[in-house]
């Protein structure tokens, strides 16, 4: 009898490792999380050059705007992950006995989980059998929480909900191709995507100007075929006045006499183009900072000749 139920014990235990051999999952692990997707509809460039479309002064203001359409959709995305224990042949010399011996202590645990009326938990009746068995198999290792490596399952996306986003951004500190006759030039918008054209300011001071009727605008988005295009006309009046107004602002200062810088200004001022008028007016103020009699000597003048009161911004 004795002999018979040790062959039935061992024909069990032989069962179980080669059961147990076989693989030594873990529980699967799962990641949830929101992917969001951007699908691009429509991309267009703006620009607006402003009222009126034909230039009576030299200076605008261009803003370029960057408009985009998406189709913005959300889905709920889970991974499940496959979790095992790597096999390391070195950590069956520790495994093999320690497994024996929880074997040992299972087997008691169930015995007196019968004598307790169940009231043992699963982790002493069944963790430390199933523990006693992966641990005296020479093929397996343990399972290891810490020393676990995953493969990827399963992938499932579900479709949440879809809506329509719309972005207007300001063309910023890019490019703006400005053509001026048989020549371009390529200037840069500020971080609002404001260009400020000035056509008695570089580069369009190194042309004969005067001859130019026409400003073509461009942009290009270098990424995608998307551009705009813009036109500007220049005014016969305007462009009559800008090559007598760059002789007034660009021709030698220092050779000149008070009245001649007096008469710079004043006739800035009569042609229309106070802003210029203005400006030359601090840039004299500017030179003459370290002259005091001569700086009073122009504004005295400014003041007299012109009818034009100015001062030095950095006096009290």
């Amino acid at each position: 009898m004795f002999k018979r139920n040790t062959l039935q014990l061992g024909g069990a235990l032989c069962a179980a490792l080669f059961l147990a051999g076989c693989a030594n999952h873990l529980p699967q692990r799962s990641e949830h999380e929101e992917r969001i997707e951007r699908k691009l509809l429509d991309h267009s460039l703006q620009i607006d050059v402003g009222e009126p479309r034909v230039l009576e002064l030299p200076q605008r203001r261009v803003r370029v705007h960057e408009q985009k359409t998406f189709e913005v959709t959300a889905y709920e995305v889970t991974r499940r992950y496959d979790r095992y224990t790597p096999y390391q042949p070195w950590r069956e010399l520790y495994e093999v006995p320690l497994g024996a011996v929880a074997i040992v202590g299972g087997v008691g645990a169930n015995v007196l989980n019968v004598v307790l009326l169940g009231s043992l938990p699963d982790s002493v009746t069944k963790d430390w059998i199933s523990y006693g068995f992966a641990g005296i198999n020479p093929f397996m290792n343990v399972e290891s929480n810490g020393r676990s490596e995953q493969n990827l399952a399963t992938l499932d996306e579900q479709r949440q909900d879809a809506r329509m986003e719309y972005s207007s951004l300001p063309w910023s500190e890019r490019p703006v191709l400005v053509k001026a006759g048989e020549q371009s030039h390529e200037l840069l918008t500020d971080r609002n995507g404001i260009l400020r054209l000035n056509l008695l300011d570089g580069p369009f001071s190194e042309q004969d100007i005067g001859r130019i009727g026409t400003l073509l605008l461009s942009v290009e988005d270098p990424q995608s075929t998307t551009r705009a295009d813009a036109t500007l006309l220049v005014s016969r009046t305007l462009r009559g006045k800008l090559q007598e107004a760059h002789h007034l602002i660009y021709d030698d200062l220092e050779d000149d006499e008070v009245q001649q810088w007096v008469h710079r200004v004043k006739r800035l001022s009569d042609l229309g183009l106070e802003e210029e008028a203005s400006e030359l007016e601090q840039s004299l103020i500017e030179l003459t900072r370290n002259d005091p009699e001569l700086q009073e000597a122009f504004l005295k003048a400014l003041m007299q000749d012109a009818g034009r009161l100015a001062a030095d911004p950095d006096k009290d």
